[in-house]
């Protein structure tokens, strides 16, 4: 029996892929996209799996649905699939969704330059420059962003004591600077990465409490940040995310970026108006900046914005049967 057939304009940011599905959108029940995002997970996560696991993805697939907005003042609404889950924020993600929209015809902005996006994390605002039919990059107005734990050391089986910081930037982030038992970034192989993330990750998502203040279903450490030294002129700083089962973010990584600089600020190494070229393993930049001060909850936190671009890769149509054995997917870990 036919499952369905997913049309796609797949594009990359900054070298992380991104896949618009344009068709096969689910009917999802919420007022919000955090509720639409549990209703999905609940009884559609089939077609997560489908469209983002081998054969028809990768372990770096990211994904997105462009939805009608769920707020009056919205211009649309955009839900986040990739092999790590449905996220709450995802910022390459939504980088390459927006330039895959404009330039696909399938996005008109209220005000064209500017929208205003409803995400499962709440609301973003987005400027864009277009020459042509082409989007030059795209900025985001992303959620507030906090650091959540501070130097918190961590026993890592095999190699020894950790310090870590935990900073939400719409999703969590253990970020790990070059320390005794971490030489730094450009030290370190892909390999090295894959192999200590996820033990890292599990760690600390056991041992540390990270619940948003605002929404309970936005909880627990998902990505580990890494950084080092940078390769590419201008950058301020270089990272490595891991998300996923074995995945490493190409792009600078837009919510690890947010949660970057809620760190450096919560740590007095950047003020409101600061910018932060932040690259990432293939030396790709991301330009955030720190808009403003807020409060999440009882905790000091910021305003971030992020500026990127994405290139369209092709268009597609993905067909999901169910006398397929691997209609699903499959990963091979």
């Amino acid at each position: 029996m036919l499952k369905g057939t997913f049309f796609c304009v797949d594009a990359h940011t900054c070298g992380n892929p991104v896949r618009l599905v344009t068709s096969g959108h689910p009917d999802l029940k919420g007022r919000t996209m955090s509720e639409k995002r549990q209703d999905f997970l609940a009884q559609y996560d089939w077609i997560r799996k489908a469209l983002m696991f081998e054969p028809r993805g990768h372990d770096m697939m990211s994904g997105a649905f462009l939805y009608p907005p769920c707020s009056d003042n919205a211009d649309a609404a955009i839900l986040f699939i990739e092999t790590s889950g449905c996220l709450p924020m995802c910022g390459h993600g939504t980088i390459g969704t927006i330039t895959a929209a404009l330039e696909s015809g399938l996005l008109t902005p209220k005000t064209p330059g500017q929208l205003t996006i409803d995400v499962p994390a709440g609301q973003i605002k987005v400027q864009y420059q277009q020459s042509g039919a082409k989007v030059d990059w795209v900025k985001i107005f992303n959620v507030p962003a906090y650091l959540a734990h501070k130097d918190v050391v961590l026993d890592i089986p095999g190699l020894g004591p950790l310090k870590i910081d935990v900073s939400y930037g719409g999703n969590y982030y253990a970020i790990v600077d070059p320390q005794a038992n971490f030489p730094g970034l450009r030290h370190w192989s892909a390999g090295d990465i894959l192999r200590w993330s996820p033990i890292v990750r599990e760690i600390a998502h056991r041992e540390l409490n990270c619940v948003h203040p605002d929404d309970p279903t936005v909880n627990g450490v998902s990505h580990v940040l890494w950084t080092g030294d940078t390769i590419s002129e201008g950058s301020n700083g270089a990272n490595a995310v891991f998300y996923g089962d074995k995945a490493i973010d190409r792009s600078p990584c837009g919510t690890g970026t947010s949660a970057r600089l809620a760190q450096l600020y919560s740590r007095g190494e950047l003020k409101v108006g600061d910018e932060y070229t932040h690259e990432s393993i293939i030396g790709s930049q991301f330009v955030g900046r720190i808009e403003a001060a807020t409060k999440v909850g009882e905790f000091d936190a910021i305003m971030p914005s992020i500026k990127g671009w994405a290139r369209i890769t092709g268009h597609n149509a993905i067909t999901v049967d169910d006398d397929d054995p691997y209609a699903f997917g499959f990963q091979v870990v």
